[in-house]
This record gives structure tokens, sequence and C-alpha cells, in this order.
């Protein structure tokens, strides 16, 4: 015994191997497992600790070791906004207890009477933060077609300071050229703002794109397991950074370090989940497009999408989340959200577990409902999550629901990993449904993606 530990004592420093790592040159996935998570110095432990304090005692008055009170830093915090700025290809972050939260310091740049050009097709929280709450505080907001840069420029007026994108947006999945946006913002001054919560930073990374902020509700992909509330904000401007800075530690709405240790967690498995849900996605949206019930189908990973080339031109990949509009209207949605028996009804997104939900009463219940359905957001309208279930049992989930029939399953003696037969997917016994039409609507595997941009993915993105 004593002479292991002497051996032990002998050797390197763990420093001299695990604390100069060069980040520059790693890969994405590399860098999501690495980056802000060297290993403990006393211990050598590799996942870092939660560090559940409050305070820090200091060594004497007016110095300490980097941290002095919890709200303004926490080592778990730390690093977690190291991590998440290497990932957005940015200098700085910050962690917040809500992707709301994120999206109230960055208004906090702002001024009484400032003006914000707002892309419509915006998260209904955000909608709400903005009419409800910052409205009163002489802030005014101009809301536009973001695919439309005429639009948005006509929009710009002598007080505007900040330009709010989403992309692709939530519920209906429109995108916004990033680049040309980030380009005339620039030339007017005003600051450009991407929500990236939809895309990953594995799949998107507005900063590269000419952005200057990127918001995110780590709730969702970052974190990826649905058991954690967070925000964050990114950025490569030092002066954006010390104003973000100051409003987190000023306002304090900052995550704790447990719900730290979870979303960095969920970063090292982002890239291996985002293939996944894409993959799926695409299966499930190929699907839903080809069913006589479905009025129209948003997913920009499908070719009749209209943004479909730019999303290829700025994009690494599609991400998992499809919406899609029922026929029948209300009803129908309703028939299909009380049906699903994989598809949890509920919201957010982003998890392992496939969600589904109603916008209109849902997510976007805060938005008037003239407005709603001047946006596309209709009462048959559904958003689905895909998660990491397999996507045959995802597809029948939604077949079964459509039709009004009862899930079955499928043996595995009957089902084809990769390529579902029409009895596999839909019913061995259904005698009704014609076989051709059947296999016609079941063409969903990965061969439907885009060659082009699944080589692309791994250039871009990894």
């Amino acid at each position: 015994m004593s002479d292991n530990n002497s051996r032990c004592s002998s050797e390197p420093a763990a420093s001299n191997r695990y604390f100069n790592i060069q980040h520059e040159g790693l890969k994405f996935s590399t860098r999501a497992v690495l980056v802000g998570q060297e290993p403990d110095p006393s211990t050598g432990a590799i996942s870092v600790p939660i560090y559940q304090t409050s305070t820090f005692l200091l060594d004497e008055l007016g110095s300490n070791k980097g941290y002095q009170y919890a709200r303004t830093h926490n080592p778990t915090r730390t690093a977690l906004e190291k991590c998440l700025a290497s990932l957005e290809n940015g200098a700085h972050a910050l962690a917040f207890g809500s992707g709301l939260a994120a999206a109230s310091a960055v208004l906090n740049l702002l001024s009484q009477g400032d003006h914000v050009i707002v892309g419509e097709d915006v998260y209904g929280g955000v909608y709400r933060l903005f009419e409800k709450v910052l409205t009163r505080y002489g802030l005014t907001f101009t809301y536009v077609d973001s695919a439309d840069i005429d639009q948005v420029g006509a929009a710009i007026q002598g007080n505007t300071k900040l330009l709010w994108l989403e992309s692709p947006t939530n519920p209906i999945l429109k995108l916004a050229d990033i680049r040309a946006l980030a380009r005339l913002a620039r030339n007017y001054g005003i600051i450009s703002v991407v929500d990236n919560t939809f895309a990953s930073p594995y799949f998107q990374r507005p900063l590269d794109l000419g952005a200057d902020v990127i918001v995110h509700s780590t709730t969702k992909y970052l974190s990826g397991h649905s058991d954690v509330i967070g925000g964050a904000v990114v950025t490569s401007s030092d002066e954006l950074f010390e104003n973000l800075k100051f409003h987190q530690n000023a306002v304090g709405a900052v995550p704790g370090p447990f719900d730290c240790y979870l979303a960095l967690r969920g970063l090292k498995t982002l890239s291996l989940r985002m293939r996944e849900h894409e993959r799926s996605a695409t299966a499930v949206a190929t699907f839903l497009e080809e069913h006589p019930a479905v009025e129209r189908v948003y997913y920009p990973g499908l070719t009749s999408h209209p943004q479909h080339d730019l999303a290829k031109s700025q994009m690494g990949g599609y991400g998992g989340v499809v919406a899609c509009t029922l026929k029948g209207g209300e009803e129908a949605a309703r028939r299909l959200l009380n049906g699903t028996t994989i598809f949890g009804l509920a919201e957010s997104l982003g998890g392992t577990r496939s969600l589904i939900c109603h916008p209109a009463t849902m997510t976007h219940a805060p938005v008037p409902a003239e407005i709603r359905k001047e946006r596309g957001i209709t009462d048959g309208l559904i958003r689905l999550s895909i998660g990491l279930e397999d996507a045959e049992d995802l597809i029948r989930d939604l077949y079964h629901s459509l039709e009004r029939r009862p899930f079955a399953v499928v043996s595995d003696a009957t089902a084809k990993h990769g390529s579902v037969s029409s009895a596999s997917l839909y019913d061995a016994n259904d005698t009704e449904h014609d076989a051709t039409t059947a296999s016609n609507k079941a063409v969903y595997t990965e061969q439907r993606i885009d060659k082009e941009v699944c080589e692309a993915r791994f250039t871009v993105s990894v």
C-alpha cells in the first residue's frame, strides 16, 4: 500500500498532461467533452464537481481564489459557460436560470425609448415578455417576416437598437438568412441576436454567420434529458459580454450548480443525440408529408420546404422538430394529440422522449388568436419534438392515431430495421390498407436524407 502511494506521488502532476490541452484545433464532439472540464486538481476526478456552496472563504481581505459569492461566480457554472462558448465558436458565454432569463438579460442592454425588430414567428414566452413586460419600461417592438429581408429593412427606425431572430422559428420552422440580416443590422449599428435553440450549435453557429449574440434555452437540446431548466447567452464581443455579465450578476437570474452540472452532462452527448434526432425527424416528416390527413408539413430537411436551399447553406443539419397542419383543423388535431401512445402530450422539446403539442393552446397561447392565425399558427397545427425512440415506433404511433386505430406493437421477427415493410410499419393484420400505398408512406429511411447535406454536416459541424 505504501509502495503504491510512493509510486503515485512520484509521477508528473496531472496538470502537465491534462490542463494544457489546446482546444482550438479539436473537433466539436471532443470540445463538448473536454472544454472547461479539466480533471479536479486535488483528486483527479474527471467529472466537474458540483460546487454546492453560496459563498467562498477569502485568504485575506481583498484576496480570493477567483470566487467570492455564488450569484456572481460558481466553478460549476464557469465550466458550463466555457464549454458553451467553445461549441458556439464564441469568446464568452453566460448561463442563466431559464431561456427567458437569458432573453431578459439581452434586452437589458437597451434603454427606455429603444426599438426592437422581432421575427414574427417567435416563441410565445418571448412574445409575452416583450409585449406584457418590457413595453411597460418604454421599449417598442415591430414584428416582421424575418424571411423577407426587405421587410426587415423597412422596419428599421432611428431608435432601432436590436434585431431579434429565431432560425428555425418556433413552431413553423421558418428560416432567417442570418448572414444577410446580420450584415444589414451591422450597417445600421443594430445588435443582431439569434435564438439558436432549435438548431443547437451542432447544426448551426450564428456567430460564424455574423450575428452578435446567441440565445439558448439550455432546457432543450443542450441539456437534452428534460430534467433541467436553463438558458445561455453567447457572444464574441468583449463590450457586450461585460454589459451582459453585469446584468447577470445585478439581476441574479442564475442557475444553481446542480443545474449547471446537468446541462454540462448533456453537452457531452449533444453531437450523438442531434444526429439521431435529425435522422428520425426526417423519417417522421417524410411519412407525414405523404399521409392524406396532413395538409402541410414544416421541416427544413424536406425539399418541399420553401427555404430548403437556405437551410443547406447555413446549417449543417435540420434538427429534430417537425410541425404539420392537419386537414381537419382543431378536431383532427385533438384526435391526434389525444391518441398517441409513444409521443407524450407536453410542452418543451429537445429531450430523449418524443413530445407532441398544440401550439395554439400550449406554447403560443400568450399570442392573441388573430395574430396566431396571421402567422400560420392555426388550430390544426401540431408540433412534434422527435426524441430518441426508434423511428419505426414513432411513425407507427402517428399512423395509428391518425387512422384512429389501436397502437400495435410489431415483433422483431416482422420488423426490419432501417427499411420498414408496409406490414411491419402499420399492422400485419390491416387488410384494408393497400400495400402499395403503405409502402410509399413508409419511405423514410436514411437514403431520403439529402446526401449533399449528409456529407456537409461533418465538415461544417464536426
